[in-house]
Parts: C-alpha cells; structure tokens; sequence
C-alpha cells in the first residue's frame, strides 16, 4: 500500500483519481461544446490526446496500489496506442 507522504494534503492516490476525474470533465465538455456550438477542436483530434494522459494516470495509480505488471502493461500500451493515433491523425500528409 502507499505510505502517506508528510505534508502531503491528500494522499498520491486520491490525488491521481481527482486529476483523472477531471479530465474525463473536460473531455465531456470539449465534446459537448464542440457538438452542441461547433467551438473548439474536433473530438476526434483532441480525445486521443486526453486518452493517452488518462492511461499514464491509470498506469501510476496502478503502481502506486502495486497492482500486478499485467494491470500497468495495460494501462501503458492504451496509453502508447493512444499516442500513436494522435501522431498519426496530425502528421503531415504529402509534401512538406
């Protein structure tokens, strides 16, 4: 289990699951805004991007819980997959 921190205002886990709660926010309300007004960046850009930072967020909290290595493994490959697919959605198509 993890040792408090001293000092610390809230434990690293908890700390983790508030950030990762509010990023499932915000990609609710880029999707919303984005649907309902046309503001903002396509979903489809922005979501793998939040996805990935999501899965590193899972993959720490898992360590941090000291989950198993296949828990982590997971977590890490959505997070290089999700990675990957934003790379490949905003690379450059033909000539530079």
């Amino acid at each position: 289990m993890v040792t408090p921190v001293p000092g610390a205002m809230l434990p690293p886990v908890l700390t983790l699951e508030i950030i990762a709660a509010l990023v499932l926010v915000e990609a609710l309300v880029l999707v919303l805004l984005h649907r309902w007004r046309g503001w903002g960046v396509a979903p489809r850009l922005i979501l793998p991007r939040l996805l990935a930072g999501l899965a590193l967020m899972l993959a720490l909290r898992a360590a941090l819980l000291q989950a198993g290595w296949p828990e982590i493994s997971l977590w890490l490959s959505l997070a290089g997959l999700a990675h990957l697919l934003d790379l490949w959605r905003s690379w450059p198509r033909g000539r530079p």
